[in-house]
């Protein structure tokens, strides 16, 4: 009775099962070619949101599929998940790096930035050694301080200082929401670096530690991803990766010659009520707009901000003279993984 009951299934219909299942996942940390929503999502919802999105969502898929990949692959099921992660890092690397280089929109263009490092991710993921593990894993660490810093000094930048309207008033129609993400455009930054370079500062190190600049961590991040899959042979995807790498690094360059080499002024709209973190509010009672000159001295950040900024800056800044701990993380998390 029990082998009419069963005379139906096939040895491949648990592999089918998980590739479906994947699929799911590469949906959830937008990884291409399930990306298509990704971009739309980040720019129409609010920055504060977007920074859930992009963080903790992620990682907690990230962390499932590693459980999943190595326990179906390596002990129940003999699946190899080596081909589909692969293809997908391929597809993530080529599409977040190319496309990231036509965006206009700053959300848009941190959505591509992170497709193109879910592909740095499964491509550790899908070596599915020590090495590459300990790799992984690190990347996500590396991953989630920098998006961390890059979202909270948007953030920062478009609730806590000001809302504007930069000058060129015909971008100005351009902005979906205005009341939840003020700063939505890569030309609203422009000559920021003269309004506050502490934040531009800040912005441009998160921006060089995502192009994988050493010494800061985004470059240990990218390296232990690349070791390991040369390691292992795959060289055609470690060029790949290294060239898709360098072609990224100019998106991000242009938002930094944005804030660093235009020294502009700026026009506050009188019909734009002027917020403040700390809970200040302060209308504009002129009737006509006016040009400002923004200086630090004048401007006023909450204490929590400019210390959870100055903390991950100078993580990311001052990762090689201390890689113990963030190395010795990832070496426990794996250990743990594999002698489970």
């Amino acid at each position: 009775m029990q082998g009419e009951v069963l005379s139906w299934y096939k040895p491949y219909y648990i592999h089918i099962s998980l590739i479906i299942l994947a699929v799911g996942f590469l949906v959830k940390i937008s990884a291409a070619p399930f990306h298509f929503w990704s971009p739309d999502v980040y720019d129409a919802i609010p920055t504060i949101v977007t920074t859930f999105v992009a963080i903790i969502a992620k990682i907690s898929i990230f962390i499932f599929f590693l459980e999943l990949v190595y326990y179906t692959e390596k002990t129940l099921f003999v699946f190899s998940w080596t081909n589909c992660l692969l293809i997908s890092s391929l597809f993530s690397l080529i599409i977040g790096s190319v496309l990231g280089l036509t965006q206009f929109r700053i959300k848009r263009l941190y959505a591509y930035s992170t497709i193109s490092h879910v592909g740095f991710i499964l491509l550790a993921l899908s070596v599915n050694s020590v090495e590459s593990i300990q790799a992984y894993i690190f990347y996500i660490i590396s991953y989630s301080i920098s998006n961390l810093n890059a979202f909270v000094i948007l953030v920062t930048i478009g609730f806590s200082l000001y809302l504007y309207v930069y000058k060129d008033e015909k971008h100005s129609d351009e902005l979906i929401d205005k009341n939840n993400s003020p700063i939505q455009l890569i030309s609203q930054i422009k000559g920021y670096f003269y309004v506050n370079p502490f934040l531009a500062l800040s912005l441009a190190i998160t921006l060089f530690s995502f192009a994988g600049i050493p010494p800061l961590i985004g470059f240990f991040a990218k390296q232990m991803v690349l070791s390991a899959a040369l390691t292992n042979g795959y060289v055609f995807m470690v060029l790949i990766a290294i060239l898709t790498s360098v072609t990224s690094a100019v998106y991000y360059l242009s938002i930094i010659k944005n804030m660093f080499f235009y020294n502009d002024q700026y026009m506050i709209n009188p019909s734009i009520v002027k917020l403040n973190l700390i809970g200040n509010i302060q209308n504009n009672e002129k009737e006509n707009s006016e040009k400002v000159n923004f200086k630090p001295e004048n401007i006023v950040l909450s204490s929590s901000l400019s210390i959870t900024i100055s903390i991950l800056t100078l993580i990311l800044l001052l990762f090689i003279f201390i890689p113990n701990e963030l190395f010795t993380l990832a070496n426990i998390a794996t250990i743990i993984l594999f002698k489970a």
